[in-house]
């Protein structure tokens, strides 16, 4: 348990993480004197971020950059802009990319930022400013070989280009590798935008292979239809499943028989909600979670599985869009029913893979063809879920527990190999 003066007991997500470090603690064996450096962060910056609204008035936005560990190479993570957005929830995200990227041998550590707003009740010019003031803030500890920002939630390849353009005016140059995630035209990867949704489906269908449960005529259900969850469900539907429910930010929907998944595309782009599709029926959102499905996705926020949602979910394999939607008690909950959980840690990483990608593409100024991207995905993460399997029949473990042993002893290692400065 960390003893850091700005943690309390009842913060969620850090708390949720410093669980899963203590389960993995008894199969480190000799690194296990060093598991404390995976409990702080190593650094934690809290801005302020003023700006003067269109109507002329000044706010004051709170404003967050977390690195949590940076031993096995740069930090590497998203912004998120969010009104529930805390130090707390941010440091657990930060942490969880350290996990994420040494369970897929990425040469990255881990980081996490994010502002304290409503990105909807700004204009674009408003979110400009709030942007770029934001990145003058925090330029000091981001940089291509320091911390490379991405989008979250709250934010994408546009946000990116500000706080490109904003980092490389203090630098004199174009500076494109600061961030990841950019327009195309930018310096940006293809295949970026759909890549965390991809490796959704990857892993789904590797450990889906592995349970033997047959992917045609599976029922699929997906909480969050974003750029993730909405990516996994057209693959999942390609491969012959059903889409049967979808809840997001406007409701819940559900059609036993399976949705029309082109329909529901064009529903999204006229109404940016699946409320009102009428290719399902509105459930009410407690219902959801109750359906027949075979296979979940929760694809929205961190803290969706509860214990009580875990004992009435009715799915054989939950794949992990989001960033701990799974409460620790849940888990055993859903291990115990025999469940199989592929933990975000390795099942969303499609994401900072091709970030990844994009980071090498920047620093080579050589880009790939999206099929090689694609390619080259599939390949690292199919290496990685096969990894985290062997390893979890080998130790008679949970999948994410796994997935713990493997990045833990990699950045545990690395943190051992590099020493303590001063000795």
């Amino acid at each position: 348990m960390s003893n850091l003066s700005y943690i309390n007991d009842n913060d969620g997500a850090w708390q949720t993480y410093l669980a899963q470090i203590d389960r993995v603690a008894p199969y480190l064996e000799h690194l296990k004197e060093y598991i404390d450096t995976l409990k702080r962060p190593k650094r934690a910056l809290i801005v302020d971020v003023p700006i003067v609204m269109d109507d002329g008035s000044i706010r004051h936005f709170e404003g967050y950059r977390v690195q949590h560990s940076l031993s096995r190479g740069p930090g590497k993570g998203g912004i998120r802009y969010h009104p529930d957005v805390d130090l707390n929830e941010v440091m657990a995200l930060s942490a969880w990319m350290t996990i994420k990227t040494a369970a897929l041998n990425l040469p990255f550590g881990g980081a996490k930022g994010g502002i304290r707003v409503d990105p909807r009740s700004l204009s674009l010019r408003e979110l400009e400013r709030l942007t770029r003031r934001y990145t003058s803030e925090i330029s000091h500890i981001i940089g291509p070989q320091k911390d490379i920002p991405a989008p979250d939630v709250g934010t994408n390849p546009h946000v990116m280009g500000w706080i490109m353009d904003t980092y490389s005016s203090g630098q004199g140059h174009t500076v494109t590798g600061v961030v990841t995630g950019k327009p195309v035209h930018l310096g940006g990867s293809l295949g970026r935008i759909k890549a965390t949704g991809r490796g959704v489906f990857i892993t789904g269908q590797q450990v889906a292979q592995k349970i033997q449960l047959p992917l045609k005529d599976a029922k699929v259900a997906v909480q969050g239809f974003g750029n993730v969850g909405s990516e996994a469900a057209y693959l999942f539907v390609q491969a012959q499943a059903k889409i049967v429910a979808i809840q997001d930010h406007t409701g819940t929907i559900y059609n036993p028989e399976g949705m029309n998944v082109d329909a529901l595309k064009l529903h999204l782009e006229q109404h940016q909600g699946v409320a009102g599709f009428t290719d399902a029926k509105a459930i009410s959102n407690d219902e959801f979670w109750t359906v027949e499905m075979d296979i979940f996705i929760p694809a929205a926020l961190e803290g969706q599985i509860t214990a009580e949602r875990a004992q009435n979910l009715t799915a054989k394999l939950v794949l992990e869009g989001a960033n701990g939607p799974t409460y620790p008690q849940a888990d055993d909950i859903l291990t115990q029913r025999g469940v199989t959980v592929v933990p975000d840690v390795i099942c969303n990483a499609g994401g900072v893979t091709v970030s990844y990608f994009e980071w090498v593409q920047d620093m080579a100024s050589f880009f790939w063809s999206e099929e090689e991207i694609n390619q080259r995905l599939d390949a690292l993460m199919i290496k990685a879920i096969h990894d985290v399997w062997q390893t979890a029949e080998e130790k008679v473990c949970s999948l994410r527990t796994a997935a713990y042993i493997l990045a833990c002893e990699r950045i545990l290692r690395a943190r051992k190999e590099r020493g303590i400065f001063p000795g």
